[in-house]
């Protein structure tokens, strides 16, 4: 069984779409983010003001880790937290474990999304600035970083009911050209 890991900045729709595909795909619904929260019992707001953003990646880094073992035999689909892609082996470990998929949205549409829904507690400021130029400047550093990371890209800004098509008919797809998973970056066309 495979695992299916959803990467992408913040607001991206990495949980909704990860409990739809789920609910679909009839497999287990992971997010790192709440499972790192549960385990350690703090919000990430905590964690980071108590071991900065460099302790707050060490548990992050974990939790896939422990994630990725608990369901290695069942499969999942797993929403990862924004900077999962920042530490190298993250990378590789999702991309070596199973399926990489990359939520991607332009900055206009993720900074729209988190001023709607900012969940403060949940997603502290990463930079200080205003949300545009944060959106603006964390996309500039980690989208080659969601790029390496992921087997296949989805255009994020769609409506999360079409996102959901588009990713299962990409896993349909793998089928029958499962050896083409490093070239694959867009959805196939339904």
């Amino acid at each position: 069984m495979w695992i299916l890991f959803l990467v992408g900045p913040r607001a991206a729709g990495k949980t909704s779409l990860g409990k739809a595909l789920a609910q679909r795909l009839g497999i287990p619904f992971v997010d790192t983010d709440a499972s790192l929260t549960s385990h350690l019992g703090r919000s990430v707001a905590e964690i980071v003001a108590a071991e900065g953003w460099p302790g707050f990646r060490a548990h992050e880094s974990a939790t896939l880790l422990r994630e990725i073992a608990a369901h290695r035999a069942s499969g999942a689909v797993m929403a990862t937290g924004g900077g999962m892609v920042l530490d190298a082996d993250n990378r590789a470990q999702m991309r070596n474990t199973g399926l990489v998929l990359h939520l991607d949205a332009p900055a206009r549409v993720l900074a729209e999304r988190l001023a709607a829904e900012p969940l403060v507690g949940q997603r502290p400021s990463l930079t200080g600035q205003d949300m545009l130029a944060e959106v603006e400047q964390v996309l500039a550093e980690r989208q080659p970083l969601y790029a390496a990371a992921a087997h296949h890209r989805l255009d994020a800004s769609r409506p999360l009911q079409e996102l959901c098509e588009a990713a299962l008919a990409w896993l349909a797809s793998l089928e029958s050209k499962p050896s083409d998973l490093g070239t694959d970056r867009e959805a196939p066309t339904a």
